[in-house]
């Protein structure tokens, strides 16, 4: 672990290797778990903000579980996540022809309809960020349904960090990202 500003970093984000392989997985991250995707306060505020122009994207069964319990909710561990679909899909997962889950929120936003990519957590993915008072934790999560994801890193010689670059800017900035850079380019000599 190192400390980046108010960050606390794992060192697997510089040593281990990924990069998403939707050929092999095809986004069970998306549909396998027992939570929704975390949210930040002012994310479950812009949810409700864009659901109309993005509920064309989603599936019934996701409208249904939406329009029944929200389009966020409180999860077990008192934090914001989506609904999940059935306690298994994201309800905001759509699935292409050759049934890979997809994201509706990314699929609007790639179209030019929101303004709005996706949850940040969703983002990151493998990086897990936990607020606490003092200090920020940025970890890599292991999980067996990404191997095909680590090995196509590792192939590719990929590092997690810059694989999640765009996501990692969003949450903490440019200049948090150069000095992750720095300590990468320090830890791997």
């Amino acid at each position: 672990m190192f400390q980046l500003r108010k960050t606390i970093v794992s060192e697997e984000l510089i040593e281990k290797d990924f990069v998403c392989n939707l050929n092999a997985c095809k986004g069970q991250c998306c549909i396998d778990g027992d939570a929704g995707a975390p949210l930040t306060d002012k994310e479950t505020e812009i949810l409700v903000d864009i659901y109309a122009d993005v509920k064309p994207f989603l599936s019934d069964e996701g409208i249904a579980v939406i329009e029944d319990q929200g389009a966020f909710i409180k999860g077990e561990d008192g934090e914001w996540e989506t609904p999940l679909v059935e306690g298994s899909a994201c309800a905001y997962v759509i699935y292409s022809e050759d049934k890979t889950a997809k994201c509706g929120l990314e699929e609007a936003y790639n179209q030019g309809i929101t303004k709005w990519k996706k949850p940040v957590s969703c983002h990151l993915y493998p990086v897990r960020v936990k607020e606490y008072t003092e200090l920020t934790a940025v970890n890599y999560h292991k999980w067996e349904i990404c191997d095909p994801a680590c090995s196509l890193g590792a192939e590719l010689k990929v590092p997690v960090y810059k694989f999640v670059k765009e996501a990692l800017v969003r949450k903490f900035g440019e200049e948090w990202y150069s000095e992750l850079e720095e300590v990468a380019e320090k830890h791997s000599k």
